[in-house]
């Protein structure tokens, strides 16, 4: 079942392993230069998670993101792109937030429960593995993602992340 891909490591930089494991699970990797404070930082503040989370090729941007990360609270992130009439909305809540290691929430806006995300940060040597687990609800809605190529997209997003990283790490 371990349908993988893997983003070039070429000059250095590193890699993204994007790995279907099961059905209905699909593990994303990447060791992210920086401290994971910084890189949970990145996935907890909106201001910052704005400037890494859309992939500038596919053409989309951030409309509005509100997010009370702490365990039991939510999100909302609306998203638009040219050849889209209505903006593209996200919504789910948080299970569990434990800084700097742990985020788990839900991907309540789908019709058929929508997938949960749990990311850890794992540091070691001033890098941060970030582990991207996501457990879809059937195998139909994992093949749906990655027929929307909506799975493809987190190579170029933990590039950007690279990058802010190390912008945040320099003005540290």
């Amino acid at each position: 079942m371990a349908a993988a891909s893997q983003s070039d490591s070429a000059a250095g930089k590193p890699a993204t392993t994007v790995e279907r494991t099961s059905d209905r699970e699909l593990v994303v990797t990447r060791t992210v230069n920086g401290p994971a404070r910084l890189v949970f930082e990145a996935f907890a503040k909106p201001e910052l998670f704005q400037q890494w989370w859309t992939p500038a090729s596919f053409g989309i941007t951030v409309i509005s993101y509100e997010a009370d990360i702490r365990t039991g609270g939510f999100y909302r992130l609306e998203m638009g792109h040219p050849a889209m009439e209505q903006p593209m909305a996200f919504f789910g809540r948080y299970l569990e937030v434990t800084p700097p290691s742990r985020m788990v929430w839900t991907n309540d806006e789908g019709d058929d429960g929508g997938a949960i995300t749990t990311v850890t940060f794992e540091e070691k040597d001033g890098a941060t593995l970030v582990i991207v687990h996501e457990l879809y609800p059937s195998k139909e809605a994992l093949d749906g993602a990655i027929a929307s190529e909506s799975t493809g997209a987190w190579p170029e997003q933990f590039e950007a992340l690279d990058q802010l990283i190390i912008s945040l790490d320099a003005e540290a």
